[in-house]
């Protein structure tokens, strides 16, 4: 009789947190693009259990989630088109064509705009999220690989990877300004919360460009000149591959594939801080609202590096899935969405409290499959805007 008591006791102390009860209308859901099955993976959140399969176009890639609306994009590398999907039916509603071989796409922050580099026809598709069409292609440099809208909405920064440049597009003219020569093979794009800068990771030379950007006050004025320009070419490690920007903006993270590590630029004065040993082969890296905490994945470790901001050091190394690559975190920052792309599956590591018989701050709450090679992922927690059905 003491044991099944005793085991009661044990479920009771070290189960996992329930997800807060923000009524009826509320959804959470993760969105994962599901590259050699064609399809898009839904979680919820909620329950942390798969909720639907959505069948998209072909070869799945890049995924974002509009802030403005109950909507997510997917690209279709392989069809040359993107996929829209209603969130409160989890259904795709629309179709919209771009051009060849897109992998990444952008939304505005009004949520009227998004953006796909196309890097086989050298051009940028900008399509209207209102009328869900597209609006016209924007001709840039060579393979361009990502298109990122600035928070202004302003400029369009386009790294174009095979002839070492960066194009800037006039969001409301739908043209490109400025044309800048930049280090080997750009990359990943991020700019700050006031538009001002973009930083640039060039895989091919261990570098991050900085460059100031025209502000959307600023543009057109001064005869029409511009205030692009590159600002300084930051030695990090080998083979940067992304950047994850604090939520203050005041640091930034690079992933230095080949380094096994992170360094971090002080935005401000474009100079490299701090690197820190993370992991093997670190590919993306998220930091938390409150800018205390970082999560690295470790491709080549298949684990999760938990990096503690405020001092300065490695605190957890959590093991997940085979070939760990983009991440996530939930709405509350309570649970972080690991996307393992050789395993088929999402890891979920939980962050509570320690407490005495458990005293880990970080514990695997559970793996979710998915479907083959999982490209990228996205968070999408919203109130349904039509009655909930029973």
């Amino acid at each position: 009789m003491l044991v099944p008591i005793l085991g009661g006791v044990g479920w009771w102390y070290f189960r996992e947190q329930q997800m807060p009860d923000y009524g009826p209308a509320f959804r959470e859901f993760a969105y994962v693009s599901n590259g050699k099955s064609n399809t898009v993976s839904v979680i919820d959140l909620r329950t942390f259990e798969p909720a639907k399969t959505i069948a998209v176009g072909i070869e799945p890639t890049g995924i974002a989630a509009n802030s403005k609306k109950n909507e997510i994009y997917v690209v279709n590398t392989g069809s040359n088109n993107v996929s829209i999907i209603d969130a409160e039916k989890n259904a795709v509603v629309a179709t919209i064509g771009v051009q060849g071989r897109p992998y990444f796409i952008d939304v505005s922050e009004d949520g009227k705009r998004a953006y796909v580099a196309n890097s086989g026809s050298d051009n940028v598709s900008v399509l209207d999220l209102e009328k869900r069409s597209l609006l016209g292609n924007v001709r840039v440099g060579s393979s361009p690989g990502l298109a990122r809208v600035s928070p202004d909405g302003a400029t369009v920064v386009v790294s174009n990877r095979s002839d070492n440049t960066v194009s800037l597009i006039d969001a409301k003219l739908l043209r490109v300004r400025a044309t800048l020569p930049l280090c080997q093979q750009p990359e990943d794009i991020a700019i700050l919360p006031d538009s001002s800068k973009a930083f640039v990771t060039c895989s091919g030379s261990s570098q991050v460009a900085s460059i100031a950007l025209e502000t959307g006050k600023a543009i057109g004025k001064n005869n029409g000149g511009t205030g692009d320009k590159v600002l300084a070419l930051l030695d990090v490690g080998r083979t940067p591959v992304s950047l994850a920007l604090k939520p203050d903006g005041g640091e930034l993270v690079v992933c230095n594939f080949d380094s096994d590590s992170i360094s971090f630029i002080e935005t401000g004065n474009d100079e490299v801080g701090s690197s820190a040993l993370i992991g093997q082969h670190p590919t993306h890296a998220v930091v938390t609202l409150d800018n205390s905490r970082l999560y690295a994945s470790n491709f080549g470790s298949n684990s999760v590096a938990v990096y503690d901001i405020d001092n300065g050091r490695r605190i957890a190394t959590v093991a997940v899935g085979s070939r760990p690559d983009g991440l996530a975190l939930s709405q509350d920052q309570n649970y972080l969405l690991v996307l393992d792309t050789q395993a088929g599956d999402v890891t979920v590591i939980q962050k509570r409290a320690p407490r005495k018989l458990e005293p880990t701050e970080y514990s695997l709450l559970t793996m979710i499959p998915v479907g083959l090679q999982p490209n990228a992922i996205v968070v999408k927690a919203f109130r349904m805007t039509a009655p909930a059905k029973k």
